[in-house]
């Protein structure tokens, strides 16, 4: 059974086993995450989502956080002067190990979703500024004319 399943902006077609290096996730090495974003499941009968199939899921175990590669990027430069430059970016990725592909039942596994940093830092951001949005108080002086306004 196989999945093409979207993360990280890219769609990745994989299978219980398969090794895949995404975008960078918010998870530690060990944990156990459940991609949500199935587009088509596939094995004996194939089913395609619009734009997602319901239910479906594949599980994954984080293996390890790294970098990749350096980018070398190309300059053009006249005559003689060297047109390879290496830049100074390393994309940050995830290295997962998929254990298995869900057609079905994906909500009731109880794995956590996999979600990426800024997701992440999205959602605790949110949960920090929510206590704070309490309603504030009466001014004191807009209290004190309006409780004169209603004697009157």
């Amino acid at each position: 059974m196989f999945a093409v399943l979207k993360t990280g902006g890219k769609q990745y077609k994989v299978q219980a086993g398969d090794v895949l290096r995404v975008e960078k996730l918010a998870a530690n090495a060990g944990d156990k995450i459940q991609f949500n974003e199935v587009l088509m499941v596939g094995g004996d009968t194939v089913t395609v989502g619009a734009p997602t199939v319901k239910g479906a899921g594949v599980v994954a175990e984080v293996i390890d956080q790294i970098k990749g590669e350096k980018t070398i990027h190309y300059v053009k430069r006249r005559r003689k002067h060297s047109s390879q430059r290496t830049k100074g970016h390393r994309q940050q990725l995830t290295l997962v190990r998929v254990t298995e592909v869900l057609a079905s039942g994906a909500e009731k596994s109880g794995v956590a979703a996999a979600t990426g940093t800024a997701d992440a830092r999205r959602a605790a951001h949110n949960a920090e500024a929510a206590p704070v949005a309490a309603e504030a108080p009466a001014k004191p002086k807009r209290a004190k004319k309006a409780a004169e306004a209603v004697a009157e």
